[in-house]
């Protein structure tokens, strides 16, 4: 009985994630149809590039007299991109991510066709950049909340990241910051970065209105093999930590607790290098807020 349970209650959550991916893919394909590309807003990443070849190949050649499909060129960046993820950074919701991507790309390809350059209000592109990006930040949250991601450029800001003593989040917003200017530099219109860091604006501030769980956790390892996990968050995470020690109750013996702060949508890949190294490590998660680095990083 337990294990028909158990196995129901798994169809339920993979059920409600792959709904999640679905609505959050269709949500982000909206705001690029209808939003973002008519007006040539660049909200980064990989579809920020996509907009640009788009409009930059109308005309060009005769098989796409409308310019290269957006979610087909997106789909040639984004393949690379999750083999580099896989290979650099180790990927624990690789399926969910790799429909997530496809999901994308078809439906954005599919609106275009269905709805051309449709655009809701005509010649307003501060309405576009909003609600585009208010839109794309509701798609996020739910792709977010199935325990999947979009890949894209936050792969290479991840990668650099980590052989770098940059953040994270600041190596994706210089990403992202440099394919806007992308777009200025090809459409040669002052208009297309200022509108563009606003959706980006609009997008993050979205996002963390709907994550109303704490993004930060404070997560604790106990482990016999604690100088492996150490070089594991160190050199392949990027981030820091501290050792405490401390005593079992039940043997008395002596043990390095390792604690550190993570992202909560970092904590399934952590979880799985830990256990890979260690099968028997003991890990627990709390909510945390990150308002200054844990001591000793």
């Amino acid at each position: 009985m337990k294990q028909n349970a158990t196995v129901g209650n798994n169809i339920k959550s993979y059920a409600k994630d792959y709904t999640l991916i679905t609505i959050g893919a269709f949500l982000q394909a909206l705001s690029y149809v209808i939003f973002l590309s008519p007006y040539k807003i660049i909200p980064g990443g990989v579809y920020g590039i996509s907009i640009v070849i788009h409009h930059v190949t109308k005309g060009v050649i005769p098989m796409f007299p409308d310019g290269f499909p957006i979610g087909t060129t997106a789909l040639f960046f984004n393949v690379p991109l999750m083999i580099l993820a896989m290979k650099k950074l180790g990927l624990s919701s690789g399926p969910k991510t790799v429909v997530t991507f496809l999901l994308i790309s078809v439906f954005t390809d599919l609106l275009s066709f269905l709805l051309g350059d449709i655009t809701l209000v005509e010649n307003d592109s501060f309405i576009a950049c909003f609600y585009g990006g208010a839109l794309l930040g509701v798609g996020v949250t739910c792709i977010f909340n199935a325990k999947s991601t979009s890949a894209g450029s936050d792969v290479l800001a991840r990668v650099l990241a980590n052989n770098s003593n940059i953040k994270v989040s600041n190596m994706i917003i210089l990403v992202d910051s440099v394919i806007v200017l992308f777009g200025l530099a090809v459409f040669q219109d002052w208009h297309v970065p200022l509108y563009s860091w606003f959706t980006i604006f609009v997008f993050g501030k979205t996002v963390d209105m709907f994550q109303v769980e704490n993004p930060n956790r404070a997560v604790f390892i106990v482990s016999k093999k604690t100088q492996e996990i150490k070089e594991l968050i160190v050199d392949k995470f990027g981030m820091g930590g501290t050792f405490l020690h401390g005593r079992g109750m039940y043997k008395n013996e002596e043990k390095e607790i390792i604690f550190t702060i993570a992202e909560r949508k970092d904590l399934p890949r952590i979880k799985n290098e830990v256990k890979n190294i260690d099968p028997n490590a003991f890990v627990s998660t709390m909510h945390a807020s990150k308002d200054s680095a844990p001591p000793g990083i």
